[in-house]
């Protein structure tokens, strides 16, 4: 039996419908977030072009002439550092030099290091991956910690556990990186602590590094103190964020629920509580990506790690210009990227986010 004329067939709905409904676009709740990301979006422009401009200006307030730190130990007679500042292009006037700088950058030209003679693009990307290696352990180790310590000292809130956990973490936070890392080094891996030698001083591998395996063995050696102090400093955000979600959700309804239905008290933090509680952290963890990069300039100072912090810190004792305003823009974009896609993530997985 056929459905009468004008009508949709009992199966679904005519084809005339699902036209309609493909030229009315995407549902309203995808329009807000297109709609959302794309003013995120253009936030991080902006932030971004004004990083741009005070990556310039800031380091021209740095004294210090880069000529003759380019010089050091050689003598040169004022016509050669006339000559040599020519070359370098910092001798024209300061308003050419930014609008060169600004096009440079749009076109992913970060310039040449005064120190090395090479691309500051080259010196990045080769040390980037020890900076990542770095950050990417100690985010995750601090990730985790925090969480788990944070969800356990929330469900016995009160308790000798809740409150350790809590009190260390916050001492810990509160330590200077440099003199924590310091404080390690000196305990750890030099000869003045208790226990020294037991990890390298400095550095990512030894002159006489081995090959295949324990060369992973011997790299990992290297990263324990320079990723416990990272760690020893992050983690306290984790803990606290997790703890303080964690006690809202446990005077919901939804927990009493569970346990009168008769759940163990394990599997009702496992299963209900702890799920509903990580949705700050997911903002949390986004964000701490850039921040974590940026910070760990001076942990890769203390333990002369090869990473970008390092390249930066070796670059204002020059000054070496171009590898200061190379480096710092980096650093500056990753953390503007890392917050603008945890901005864009809370709002996907938070309706109350979507619908305010």
């Amino acid at each position: 039996m056929t459905a009468p004329l004008g009508t949709a067939p009992a199966d679904g709905p005519s084809a005339p419908a699902q036209d309609a409904r493909a030229a009315e676009g995407p549902p309203p709740g995808r329009r807000s977030t297109l709609r959302y990301a794309a003013a995120k979006l253009g936030g991080a422009v902006l932030s971004v072009g004004m990083v741009i401009v005070a990556t310039f200006f800031l380091f021209r307030l740095i004294p210090g002439d880069p000529t003759i730190a380019y010089t050091r130990d050689v003598p040169v007679s004022p016509e050669q550092l006339a000559l040599l500042r020519r070359q370098l292009g910092l001798d024209r006037p300061l308003g050419e030099q930014f609008l060169d700088f600004v096009w440079r950058t749009l076109r992913l030209d970060l310039g040449t290091s005064y120190e090395y003679r090479r691309p500051v693009s080259e010196l990045i990307g080769e040390r980037a991956g020890p900076t990542l290696l770095l950050a990417g352990t100690g985010l995750a180790v601090a990730v985790g910690l925090g969480l788990w310590q944070g969800a356990r000292a929330a469900w016995r809130h009160g308790g000798r556990l809740d409150r350790v956990s809590t009190g260390v973490s916050l001492v810990l936070w509160s330590v200077p990186t440099f003199w924590l890392g310091l404080l390690l080094l000196m305990g750890l891996a030099a000869g003045v602590g208790p226990f020294p030698g037991v990890f390298p001083t400095r550095g990512m591998e030894d002159v006489d590094a081995p090959d295949g395996f324990a060369y992973v063995l011997h790299v990992g050696h290297h990263l324990v103190l320079p990723c416990l102090t990272l760690v020893a400093v992050v983690y306290a955000q984790y803990l606290l964020v997790m703890r303080s979600s964690l006690l809202d959700e446990i005077g919901q309804d939804y927990i009493t629920t569970a346990r009168a239905k008769g759940l163990r008290d394990d599997e009702v933090r496992r299963r209900h509580a702890v799920p509903n509680a990580l949705l700050p952290t997911v903002t949390l963890v986004f964000m701490n990506i850039g921040f974590v990069v940026a910070g760990a300039v001076s942990v890769e100072t203390v333990y002369s790690w090869p990473g970008l912090g390092l390249l930066f810190y070796e670059a204002i004792k020059g000054p070496d210009f171009a590898v200061m305003q190379g480096t710092f823009l980096v650093l500056c974009v990753a953390v503007i990227v890392m917050n603008t896609l945890a901005d864009v993530v809370y709002h996907v997985l938070d309706p109350r986010v979507r619908s305010a």
